[in-house]
């Protein structure tokens, strides 16, 4: 079985219970296969990053094996503004947020409410210029933890983002962007838009960011902020003291 999203945005959790903890968002248009069903509960793997969760079944819209493969095939198409709005049959009018995929409205055999949308898109690979620009669009977003929009994103949730608006792909946790890239000896050698990693005291990545020009970064924590880095970690200005310890930087792109 195969599923789409088709609310703005919907709870991932850890087990099949809405007591459960938010493992992750599943945003308007991102398509899943299905891996179990417990009640009213499904079990997904997102296609875009593997990742698993459990879903409410009323918060989705079943599609065919077929249509999951054409929508995996084509090209990625997300919502570039912040907020913006699908219309549909019956004068619907459905908010979504920024990053929501767009690639089914095409496909007629997914599409039977017949969505338009008429805002800002975008789709492709972008410079990584672009990326400190498109990080900027959730500066002062609050942290949430599993969150994946302007109105509440945690750490990986954000690099993940910035990078899939600009046609990059990352996994979804800290630990599994670690992975991926190039690793970099010093802070020196790093450009506007690589990544850099903070781990606990037991060696565990727990925390990423984007590195900026002249030794700032923009992560969440808290809220997405800019805060100064050096070769110990995340310095907060505003508490003269470090908040992250930094583990390793690397090159994505």
């Amino acid at each position: 079985m195969f599923g789409i999203c088709n609310l703005a945005v919907i709870p991932l959790r850890h087990e099949a219970s809405d007591k459960s903890e938010i493992v992750s968002q599943v945003l308007f248009g991102e398509h899943f296969g299905i891996l179990e069903k417990h009640n009213q509960w499904y079990k997904i793997k997102l296609q875009y990053d593997n990742y698993e969760g459990w879903i409410d079944s009323k918060q989705m819209q079943l599609i065919s094996e077929s249509s999951y493969q054409n929508l995996t095939d084509d090209t990625i198409i997300l919502n570039a503004d912040l907020i913006e709005y699908i219309t549909g049959s019956n004068n619907l009018m459905l908010p979504i947020p920024l990053g929501a995929s767009l690639s089914f409205l095409n496909h007629h055999d997914i599409n039977k409410d017949n969505y338009e949308f008429e805002g800002s898109k975008t789709s492709g690979k972008k410079n990584k210029n672009n990326l400190i620009k498109t990080s900027f669009m959730y500066l002062n977003a609050p942290y949430l933890w599993g969150g994946k929009t302007p109105f509440g994103i945690d750490c990986s949730g954000f690099t993940q983002m910035v990078y899939k608006l600009n046609g990059h792909h990352l996994l979804r946790d800290a630990s599994q962007q670690a992975t991926q890239g190039e690793a970099l000896s010093f802070i020196e050698e790093s450009e506007p838009g690589d990544l850099a990693f903070f781990d606990n005291d037991e060696g565990a990545i727990i925390h990423v960011g984007i590195i900026m020009d002249d030794n700032y970064i923009i992560h969440a924590s808290g809220k997405v902020r800019i805060d100064r880095i050096d070769h110990l970690g995340i310095f907060n200005t505003e508490t003269n003291k470090h908040t992250h310890k930094l583990r390793v930087i690397k090159k994505i792109i």
